[in-house]
Formats: C-alpha cells, sequence, structure tokens
C-alpha cells in the first residue's frame, strides 16, 4: 500500500513539471500573435530575442487563429511586422508557402506585403 501512494505521488509531481513548459509555450505563442497582429515589429524581435529563438526555426509551429504569421499580418495589415517575418524565413519556406496565392484569393491582392513574398521567394 505504502508503494502506491508513493507511485501516485511521483506521477503527480512529474505532471505537474510537464504542464509547466507547455503553459509556458501557450503563452510565448500567444504573444507573438498579439504582436503581429499589432504590428508590433519591436516588441516581436524582443520577445524572440529574450528567448533566444530565431524566427525560422518556430515558424511552423506559430499559428494564429488558424493561419500562419504571414497569413495573420497580412489579414491584421500589419505590414511592417510581416516585412520582419519575411527577411527571418528562407526564401525556399517563402516560396512554397502559398502566402501570395492565399492573399490574392481572400482579398488581400493589393497588400504591400505580395511584393515582399514575391521578392524573397525569389521572384
Amino acid at each position: 500500500m505504502k508503494f502506491n501512494v508513493i507511485t501516485l505521488a511521483a506521477v503527480i509531481a512529474s505532471t505537474a513539471f510537464i504542464s509547466t513548459p507547455v503553459a509556458a509555450n501557450d503563452q510565448l505563442a500567444q504573444s507573438i500573435c498579439a504582436y503581429v497582429a499589432a504590428d508590433s515589429r519591436n516588441n516581436l524581435r524582443k520577445t524572440l530575442s529574450d528567448n533566444r529563438l530565431r524566427l525560422s526555426n518556430v515558424y511552423g509551429s506559430i499559428v494564429c487563429d488558424g493561419l500562419p504569421l504571414v497569413r495573420y499580418a497580412i489579414k491584421n495589415g500589419a505590414n511592417d511586422t510581416a516585412d520582419f517575418i519575411i527577411k527571418q524565413l528562407p526564401g525556399s519556406v517563402v516560396a512554397a508557402s502559398g502566402d501570395v496565392e492565399w492573399a490574392r484569393s481572400n482579398g488581400f491582392a493589393d497588400s504591400p506585403v505580395i511584393e515582399s513574398l514575391i521578392a524573397r521567394a525569389g521572384g
């Protein structure tokens, strides 16, 4: 009986340590989404720097309202932040993203971000 109590306590304690990073990552992703929506390039840059993250490493895992960061920025008119994000990504990722087609088919054809996407994608 004593062994079961110790085992149960160990399982509960280990889940407490596992849950903490997930909450921190969720909070970080929410902050990044908020900075993109607010077109706050400097706060986005500072958050990435403070957490020792490279945007190119975390870009694929952050989704805001069901959209990748560049599309979310275009949707919110966050042109400066979208340009920053695009410059941080490899050209191959930008070319393969389909963001230009998405923007044109969703009513954002006049967004100045499209020019940045095309230039970064290589033409």
